[in-house]
């Protein structure tokens, strides 16, 4: 494989774009060699669903897009970020806090220590930001059977 692959997709800021996100991901690394049917390809859907959605639904109308960009580097790490022009960074609620939505921080956060990776928020140059996980590339060698054994 190649020492980095990307890919990006720019979106506009509408909820029917969150499943449009989460598809172009997936299919680009389903190319890159990452099986659609393991733990770690739910677990980078999820995160691409909540960073796609908090996208659209927090930035208040005031980002009319959103660009989803991967990279795979080295055939070690997988980076996803999610960019709007919003200013406002997104704000961590209470675990006291009895309310319907807001937990999607918290979910990404958990599903991406659980892998062994990071999140993180960056200013970009045009005055909105970027937040965006880290993760181990973590394919396996061999086909997986459905007992759990890898094929010869």
């Amino acid at each position: 494989m190649a020492d980095h692959l990307e890919a990006s997709i720019t979106l506009p800021s509408d909820p029917a774009s969150v499943s449009a996100a989460r598809a172009h991901v997936m299919d680009t690394l389903a190319e890159w060699g990452m099986p659609a049917d393991t733990d770690v390809s739910d677990t980078v859907r999820l995160i691409v669903s909540e960073l796609a959605t908090n996208a659209v639904q927090h930035t208040l109308g005031q980002s009319p897009t959103f660009t989803v960009d991967i990279a795979l580097d080295h055939d070690e790490r997988l980076r996803i970020g999610v960019t709007d022009s919003h200013p406002r960074f997104p704000k961590r609620l209470p675990a006291a806090v009895q309310q319907d939505n807001g937990r999607g921080l918290v979910i990404i956060r958990w599903l991406t220590a659980e892998c062994g990776g990071r999140m993180r928020v960056r200013p970009t140059r045009e005055g909105g930001k970027t937040v965006f996980v880290v993760l181990p590339w973590a394919v396996p060698a061999e086909p997986v059977t459905a007992a759990g054994r890898q094929e010869p």
